[in-house]
């Protein structure tokens, strides 16, 4: 028995990855990546944050390990899995997916450096005292997707100027879904558009959304700032096309995906920022005295294909303003 105990134990060290041996014997660092996407619909976004921690001289499977922990667009799983890797008592957590990844991995744990990337105002909600002074176990990078929000409606209005009923669509389960709510209907009074709010948490609620915007007879459907959505940029614009509804996203990846336009921060640009800062956290830093960093660079993506089938002519100064036509 004792032999075959023995064995068995031999048996269980031989599958350790050559990675996992040494870092066992060398200490290499192990960092947490919490996300509400998955894999496929954040492939760019770790890609850059893989790009940040090359800068700061970390490289993935060489001297770092990461784990992973998705979402699956379920905002509600997120504080289970930051759970988790507070657990697997992770270097640092990385929460690049907006407001309700980062929160929940404040609620997790108060010692463990937060990197985050938001689109939202980091005071506001709690994250940090300050941006210069962040103070706590929290830093990251804020990018403009709520800044630009009313843009995006100017932007809607300038397409389909004969439009006069607009939808709004959020995620009620994301606690910056009133914020962006009550700021577009004050931009939309402004305009003098009637802005009617829809609300989608899965997959199954998008149909539904779509066929209610054909009922409202609206001339638009603007997609608010949300990880869900953005995991969903190929299914949302799908229904568009199909709907024959001029939609406008937040998130380049869903002009890329088929959608008729595409406004708000750089999310690929965020990322290597909260690359860098992981890295620089990993060789010692606090994140108390890291300045939240604000990503400034703003990208208008026009689908000009989808604008020929949905029959619509882009306004030629749309076109020229664009950073990326695709034809």
């Amino acid at each position: 028995m004792k032999r075959r105990h023995f064995i068995t134990l031999l048996g269980g060290a031989a599958v350790l990855s050559p990675l996992a041996a040494r870092a066992q014997q060398q200490a290499v660092p192990m960092i947490g990546y919490l996300s509400v996407g998955s894999p496929e619909s954040a492939a760019s976004n770790v890609a850059a944050f893989r790009e940040g921690l090359k800068e700061a001289g970390y490289v993935e499977g060489k001297n770092l390990l990461i784990e992973y922990r998705w979402g699956e667009g379920q905002n509600n799983r997120l504080p289970a899995l930051a759970t988790e890797l507070v657990r697997r008592r992770v270097a640092v957590i990385v929460s690049a997916s907006g407001t309700p990844s980062v929160l929940a991995a404040k609620a997790a744990t108060a010692t463990i450096p937060i990197v985050f990337s938001v689109g939202t105002d980091p005071i506001a909600f709690g994250l940090v005292a300050s941006l210069n002074k962040p103070g706590g176990n929290l830093t990251g990078v804020t990018s403009l997707f709520d800044e630009v929000a009313s843009k995006r409606l100017e932007l809607a209005h300038e397409l389909m100027p004969a439009a006069t009923i607009i939808a709004l669509l959020v995620n009620p389960t994301n606690p910056n879904s009133e914020t962006q709510s009550r700021d577009l209907q004050e931009a939309a009074r402004k305009l003098a558009l009637q802005l009617h709010i829809l609300r989608a948490s899965t997959e199954r609620d998008l149909d539904a959304v779509f066929a209610t915007v054909a009922q409202l007879r609206a001339g638009v459907l603007l997609i608010g700032g949300d990880a869900f959505f953005g995991s969903r940029s190929g299914q949302i614009a799908a229904l568009a096309v199909r709907h024959a509804i001029p939609t406008i996203s937040f998130l380049r990846s869903f002009a890329t995906a088929g959608g008729l336009m595409s406004y708000g921060g750089s999310l690929t640009d965020a990322d290597r920022l909260v690359g860098v800062y992981t890295g620089r956290i990993l060789k010692g830093e606090k994140p108390a005295d890291l300045p939240v960093q604000q990503s400034t660079k703003v990208e208008l993506i026009i689908n000009l294909k989808t604008a020929k089938m949905l029959g619509i002519a882009v306004p030629p100064n749309l076109l020229v303003g664009a950073d990326e036509v695709i034809e």
